[in-house]
């Protein structure tokens, strides 16, 4: 049966248009994409994984490098700084300065070495975060280096062993031409310290192509003979074997 018509002979049904969809407005879809956002990034900081931290900070200001995926940055472990009430000056080295327990390992051996004929000198101890930034951004820009190039020799400020009281650099008194150089290996303190150090629980921290990618230096030594050293080194003694 034919649909009744009114007026101008259109069918009642057809009458009204049929109710189309609404679009959303240019500023629900605004409101939605950031929601969208915020729930997307939410759910990334919750569920753990490597791009983590491309969304935190840079780990040191001015230094455009992130920490690789074990912590590290540009190859060096972080460090905290040990408070300068935790520190006492060297016996032998007026000025510088360690932990209580690395110290007295550092004067005993540098009596050890005396008494076999090395003069085994202590060039460097504690440097703090402060001096340590100084250090790797004055002779970066100094030597214009990138900043791998200078974390190869170099660690940045917070992943120095230095800020730990731990970690000393060493020379030979009777060869000074030497120090801080890879040259300190050929030298009589050098041989002594292969053949005596461990006895005072110092270890080379970046021997030969050490898994780190850190230059050779051995003039950096670090104490490993308390709990507290052997923990914040751990990490980088879990990477040597």
């Amino acid at each position: 049966m034919p649909a009744p018509v009114i007026g101008e002979d259109i069918p009642l049904a057809r009458r009204s248009p049929a109710t189309l969809a609404r679009r959303p407005s240019k500023r629900t879809a605004f409101v939605g994409l950031v929601l969208g956002l915020i729930g997307a990034t939410a759910v990334l900081l919750l569920v753990p994984g490597p791009w983590r931290r491309w969304l935190e900070p840079l780990p040191v200001e001015g230094l455009n490098a992130r920490l690789s995926a074990d912590g590290r940055l540009l190859g060096h472990h972080p460090y905290p700084e040990v408070p300068r009430d935790q520190l006492v000056e060297l016996e032998l080295s007026p000025g510088l300065e360690l932990k209580p327990e690395a110290a007295a390992a550092a004067g005993a051996m540098q009596r050890a070495a005396a008494a076999d004929g090395v003069d085994l000198v202590v060039l460097s101890a504690f440097r703090s975060i402060a001096l340590q930034k100084s250090i790797f951004f004055d002779i970066k820009a100094e030597r214009n280096q990138s900043a791998q190039e200078r974390a190869r020799v170099s660690a940045p400020p917070g992943f120095s062993e230095h800020s730990t009281g731990y970690a000393v650099d060493l020379g030979d008194g009777r060869d000074p031409a030497t120090n801080l150089s890879e040259a300190f290996d050929r030298t009589e303190a050098f041989r002594w310290l292969q053949a005596n150090a461990a006895r005072f629980h110092f270890q080379l921290s970046f021997p030969q192509n050490n898994p780190q990618g850190v230059s050779y230096e051995p003039w950096h030594w670090r104490f490993e003979g308390s709990a507290d050293a052997l923990k914040l080194f751990e990490p980088a003694q879990r990477l040597a074997r």
